[in-house]
């Protein structure tokens, strides 16, 4: 049986994708359009979409694999890869960018070794862009695993990572 890694860095079966899989086909059995909660439903469970997953949805859904993948490469939102213990995101709106933005951006990338949409070597953090966080006033904005943080710098960013353990 093999197994691959889970945003928590442990372990997760192909038992446990298959079974995570068809609970949220069975959740959302019946529904139009049910794709999209389907695998929102498997990542917010695995805390990403794994490849092994895009068969079964495939054959539930009466779907090509193609399509299942299409649809997970084509919405930023969701990973087919387990994401760092912090995810990083950086506001890429106007209004962040007017006021440093896309120089936070440039250090954080500097900084990680990573680009967007990616995660560092070690897998500690990912680097995710964000398309504003309603904190257009205190600009630059970012989200370290889900909290908000505004009128960032370069080094108040190195500071909040540092505390996180990244």
């Amino acid at each position: 049986m093999s197994t691959m890694p889970n945003q928590s860095g442990t372990q997760v079966s192909d038992a446990t994708v298959l079974q995570v899989t068809q609970q949220a086909v069975r959740h959302y059995k019946g529904q139009r359009g049910n794709l999209l909660p389907i695998l929102h439903a498997v990542q917010h469970a695995l805390g990403y979409i794994p490849a092994s997953a895009v068969p079964e949805l495939a054959k539930a859904l009466q779907l090509s694999r193609a399509e299942i993948h299409g649809v997970i490469s084509f919405y930023a939102h969701f990973r087919d890869q387990p994401a760092g213990k912090v995810v990083l995101e950086i506001c890429r709106a106007e209004s962040c960018q007017a006021m440093g933005g896309e120089q936070l951006a440039q250090h954080a990338e500097q900084t990680l070794g990573c680009g967007f949409h990616a995660t560092t070597a070690d897998g500690r953090v990912t680097l995710e862009p964000v398309y504003c966080l309603g904190l257009c006033a205190q600009s630059p904005a970012i989200m370290v695993n889900g909290q908000p943080h505004a009128r960032m710098t370069p080094s108040k960013l190195d500071r909040l990572l540092a505390a996180q353990g990244a």
